[in-house]
């Protein structure tokens, strides 16, 4: 009789564990808000304009350095910098920078990932599929110290990340690169090489130049973006922040990114159109760097038993760049023109479509990650049934 009640029991839960969740989860895509979903495609065009107005108006170049503000840095690239870099830090929640401290492992992870492994990748990999060009090589080396931004935020709700934890270590990678970009900097694009006896010949760097190109381009927004939210939050509160001041801030990011991008190519289209091979050189080195970093620190979480949430989280951090900070430093410290500025621009071309294949991979993950690495909280399969690919959106 109790075996006969166990069978009825067992065949009443099966239509409940096949049947179709009632709101499946979107596709990753659609989930991208329209802009940052058809980045790539806005990116493009904006180079497309660029080469067609500097063909257009052959002397762009001498009217747009006439006001130059720093650095050598005309006034309409460093207003359309600065317009970049302000709405990504506004996101950023510096209050909580204390709470993942708690979480040693993902911390130190994090910081290792970020501050040690990400840049040393960089330069070996520009080092090695670069060699001839030393231009986009120092560009490339400039993307792997410029860590993660806000842009990261987005990925790692994509896949179910650990949102607060997200919010964390940007802040914290937003402030250690205020003090470590332009030391880092001039240690691997002066020192490191000196030490292997590579060359370096023409490049003259000084770390003040680096450090004061930073402070500018990365300090005065990540001020404005901490006062902002901490007065925002204050006066409205952070669900009218974050939903409502975000939301329009937010699309001022794109629109200096692709100003920027129209003005550089505006000026330089002639260089890349006479060699198209050069994009996809620089290409290369970024598309093995995404790889290569989410894939190891996605490993390293499942080594240090970390749930989903957090190794997401981390891969995501280690993988993802601020390539505006990137794009600004090549600006002011080596001029728009230069292949350095080159680089940091096709670093956003390739870094978007990457990383939202990424999530894809992220999320077929999700349902194979071991039971055991997960938080206490749930039945064994109640837990292992949360985390399939066809379930709702992230709780």
């Amino acid at each position: 009789m109790s075996e006969a009640s166990e069978a009825s029991e067992a065949l009443s839960e099966r239509p409940e564990r096949s049947a179709p969740p009632e709101a499946p989860e979107a596709p990753v895509v659609r989930r991208l808000s329209f802009l940052d979903r058809w980045l790539p495609v806005w990116v493009l065009a904006a180079m497309g304009v660029g080469i067609g107005l500097g063909r257009g108006f052959p002397e762009l170049n001498r009217q747009l350095s006439a006001v130059q503000v720093t650095s050598g840095t005309s006034l309409p690239i460093f207003v359309g910098l600065l317009v970049m870099m302000y709405p990504v830090l506004a996101k950023v929640r510096y209050g909580e920078a204390g709470t993942v401290t708690r979480d040693r492992r993902m911390l130190a992870s994090s910081l290792v990932l970020n501050w040690l492994v990400g840049p040393a990748v960089m330069f070996a990999l520009a080092w090695l599929l670069l060699p001839d060009q030393p231009a986009y090589r120092t560009g490339l080396i400039i993307v792997g110290l410029a860590r993660c931004i806000a842009m990261v935020l987005i990925w790692n709700d994509l896949s179910c990340g650990d949102r607060e934890a997200a919010a964390v270590l940007v802040a914290i990678n937003s402030l250690f690169q205020i003090v470590a970009f332009s030391f880092l900097g001039y240690f691997y694009l002066m020192v490191l090489p000196g030490w292997l006896g590579l060359s370096t010949v023409g490049l003259h760097l000084s770390i003040w130049r680096i450090a004061r190109t930073v402070l500018i381009f990365l300090g005065v927004p990540l001020v404005a973006g901490f006062l902002t939210r901490t007065l925002g939050e204050r006066a409205r509160g952070r669900e009218w922040y974050e939903t409502r001041l975000l939301a329009r801030l937010g699309p001022f990011a794109l629109y200096g990114l692709l100003f920027t991008i129209v003005i550089l190519f505006a000026l330089q289209g002639h260089t890349i159109t006479a060699r198209p091979a050069s994009v996809a050189r620089i290409a290369l080195p970024l598309l093995a760097y995404f790889a290569l970093m989410w894939s190891g620190a996605f490993g390293l979480g499942r080594v240090l038993r970390l749930p989903y949430e957090r190794t997401v989280t981390l891969a995501f951090t280690a993988a993802g760049n601020n390539f505006e900070l990137a794009i600004a430093v090549c600006i002011g410290v080596f001029g728009v023109t230069s292949g350095q500025a080159l680089a940091g621009v096709v670093g956003p071309l390739i870094e978007v479509p990457v990383l939202v294949g990424l999530v894809y991979v992220a999320l077929w993950l999700r349902g194979r990650y071991p039971a055991a690495a997960a938080p206490a909280g749930g039945p064994k399969l109640e837990r292992r049934a949360s985390r399939s690919p066809s379930s709702p959106p992230c709780t």
